[in-house]
C-alpha cells in the first residue's frame, strides 16, 4: 500500500504547485460499513461564538476573528438544470465580499488541523482522492462531522483528458461510491485533477450524480496566493484552492501555518469565508 501511495506521489510531483500531496505512515482506517461520528451542525450554520470566545479561539492560532459571512441565499445561484449539462464553475456569482476555501487530495493528515477547524469554525470543502486518503480514512471523519463539505477528486488522481469516457466514469463514480461508503454521504461536487477536463468528463460526472464541476480562481502556495487574474486580487465569490500538505512540501511549515497564512491573506483584502455548499 505504501508503494502505491509513493508511486502516486511521484507521478504528481511535477505538478506540486497545483496538486501537491505526500504519503505518510497509516493509522487505523475506518472499517467499511462503519458509521462515522454523528454530524455536527453545518460549519456554515453554527451558532456564532461569543465575541470573547471567538477572539480567544483565533488568538490561539495567531489570528484575528474573521467577519461572519452573510446568510446564504434562499435560492442557490449555481444549480444544475434538469437534463442539462453539469455546470463548470471557478467562482460563485455574488456581490458579497466572500470567498470559498477548497482543500484537495488528502495525503497530509495533521491532527492539529482538525483542532484548528474545530476552533475557528471556518467552512471548507474537501476534495478527496482515494489513493491519498486510504492510508487513514478515519482522519477525515471528524472534519466531516464538523460539517465541512465532502467532495470528489477521483480515485487515483489521473489527468482525465488522457482517459477514455469509460475510464473517466470509473474514476469519478468509483470515488463517489467509496466516499459514500466511508462517510455516509454522497458528494455533489467534483474537481478534476490539475483542473483538466473535457466534455467526456462533464458527461461522466453527470452520470455519477455530480451537481457541479468546481475549479478555482486562486491557489494557496506556501506563503502567498497565486492569482489567475492580472490584478492579483480576490473578487467576490472566488473559489480558493489549497491542499492537504505538510512540512515536506511547505519548506518546513505545517498545514496549520499555511492555513493561518491563507486566512490572513483573505482577511487583509476585506473578505470572509462562506460555505460553498450553501451556494451550489
Amino acid at each position: 500500500m505504501k508503494k502505491t501511495i509513493a508511486l502516486w506521489a511521484a507521478l504528481t510531483a511535477a505538478a506540486l504547485l497545483v496538486t501537491g500531496c505526500a504519503a505518510e505512515e497509516p493509522r487505523a482506517a475506518v472499517p467499511a460499513g462503519t458509521t462515522p461520528p454523528a454530524a455536527e451542525p453545518s460549519a456554515g450554520h453554527k451558532a456564532p461564538q461569543a465575541a470573547g470566545g471567538a477572539a480567544a479561539a483565533y488568538r490561539k492560532w495567531g489570528l484575528k476573528p474573521l467577519a461572519a459571512p452573510p446568510a446564504p441565499p434562499k435560492v442557490k445561484p449555481v444549480v444544475r438544470k434538469p437534463g442539462g449539462p453539469v455546470p463548470v464553475i471557478s467562482e460563485i456569482p455574488t456581490t458579497e465580499k466572500i470567498v470559498f476555501i477548497t482543500i484537495d487530495d488528502g495525503a497530509e493528515k495533521d491532527p492539529a488541523f482538525v483542532r484548528m477547524m474545530r476552533d475557528l469554525k471556518v467552512p471548507i470543502t474537501m476534495f478527496l482522492t482515494d489513493a491519498a486518503v486510504r492510508t487513514d480514512y478515519g482522519y477525515f471523519a471528524p472534519l466531516v462531522a464538523q460539517g465541512h463539505g465532502l467532495a470528489n477528486h477521483t480515485l487515483t488522481h489521473p489527468n482525465l483528458r488522457t482517459l477514455s469516457p469509460d475510464a473517466q466514469r470509473r474514476e469519478i463514480c468509483g470515488q463517489q461510491k467509496r466516499l459514500a461508503e466511508r462517510y455516509g454521504t454522497t458528494p455533489r461536487l467534483f474537481r478534476p485533477p490539475y483542473g483538466n477536463w473535457n466534455e467526456a468528463t462533464r458527461t461522466a460526472a453527470g452520470t455519477c450524480g455530480v451537481d457541479a464541476i468546481v475549479l478555482w480562481r486562486e491557489s494557496m502556495q506556501i506563503k502567498n496566493m497565486q492569482y489567475q487574474r492580472g490584478d492579483r486580487k480576490l473578487h467576490p465569490g472566488d473559489i480558493v484552492l489549497a491542499h492537504f500538505r505538510g512540512p515536506s512540501e511547505l519548506k518546513g511549515r505545517t498545514m496549520t501555518e499555511m492555513t493561518a497564512t491563507m486566512l490572513r491573506r483573505i482577511q487583509e483584502q476585506g473578505f470572509t469565508v462562506a460555505r460553498l455548499e450553501d451556494y451550489v
